[in-house]
């Protein structure tokens, strides 16, 4: 299931930030705590360079509180400061402003020398689409400031947001990369709805994310659908047929039939991925540090 998604307006966006790069101090990039390396746009360390960073790993509520340790110390690894942050609770946000006031200290020090006392940090947000980066800005804002939408590709024109005298926040599109080199990626930003579920088949999408639930949280899909148990995965059965049976015995409990007695798989695919973008399911993430030494992964 090779999924590709890089609309037109991308390539505009991408023209803009490395343009707009000259008027911030740092630039904030909001990733999906689920998946830290999917949501991560590639080329964004090239666009940025060398400019200060502040990695969000937002949606943290709904990931591997273990996990998101485990990813905000690899950051801090790389060089960048991390929060953690869910955007939608507003759990973390009110850390944010001090967050960017230290890791600004020392140039913040030098405005004041040179006289520059109360100039405002100013800030440009980045991110891949529907990571929630514009629910992230109106949540710091205490106002809705920038457009947001639980669908990828609603913020299209940049957008200045004041947050408060010390505070201004450049909003800019979310923005993909030309081509998924690896599969997982494309899947992964399906999973959460990064890409737009009309690009693909959505009954194929829920079949991969059923055989990924099924191999790695087994428990938490039981749980969800009141399986008693799930069905061995056969030898040399692909990950769409095992999650297809999975579908149906979803399907099955939840009663969802349709002429002639068949399970409507269709209908659970699209239940199933609400409910795991919802956070309904349980708190996952779907990727590991050590992901990154899968083909095609090395840009976090």
């Amino acid at each position: 299931m090779n999924i590709q998604w890089y609309p037109g307006h991308m390539t505009k966006t991408r023209r803009q930030i490395e343009a707009d790069l000259k008027l911030v101090d740092m630039v904030v990039e909001i990733i999906d705590a689920r998946i830290p390396i999917s949501s991560r746009n590639p080329d964004i360390d090239q666009i940025v360079g060398t400019k200060p960073r502040l990695v969000v790993l937002n949606r943290c509520d709904q990931a591997d509180a273990g996990m998101n340790r485990v990813w905000a110390e690899f950051f801090q690894g790389k060089g960048y400061t991390v929060l953690e942050t869910d955007a939608k609770t507003g759990t973390g946000v009110n850390h944010f402003s001090q967050v960017i006031q230290t890791a600004l200290k020392d140039t913040i020090a030098r405005w004041r020398e040179k006289g520059q006392v109360g100039r405002p940090v100013r800030a440009m947000v980045v991110g891949v689409p529907n990571v929630g980066k514009s629910t992230f800005i109106n949540k710091v804002a205490k106002r809705k400031s920038a457009k947001a939408g639980d669908r990828p590709g609603v913020t299209r024109g940049k957008q200045w947001v004041n947050v408060d005298s010390s505070l201004d926040l450049l909003d800019t599109p979310g923005i993909l990369w030309p081509k998924f080199e690896d599969e997982q990626t494309g899947l992964h930003l399906a999973f959460t709805g990064a890409v737009k579920d009309d690009i693909m088949d959505v009954e194929t999408l829920g079949c991969y994310l059923m055989s990924f639930m099924g191999r790695r949280y087994p428990q938490a899909l039981m749980t969800a659908y009141k399986l008693n148990e799930l069905p061995e995965r056969e030898d040399e059965e692909n990950e769409i047929a095992y999650g297809y049976r999975l579908l149906q015995a979803a399907a099955n409990r939840r009663g969802m039939l349709i002429s002639g007695g068949e399970f409507d798989t269709e209908r659970m695919a699209r239940v199933l991925l609400d409910e795991y973008r919802g956070g309904k399911l349980g708190r996952f993430t779907l990727e590991l540090p050590e992901d990154l030494t899968r083909e095609g992964t090395d840009h976090a």
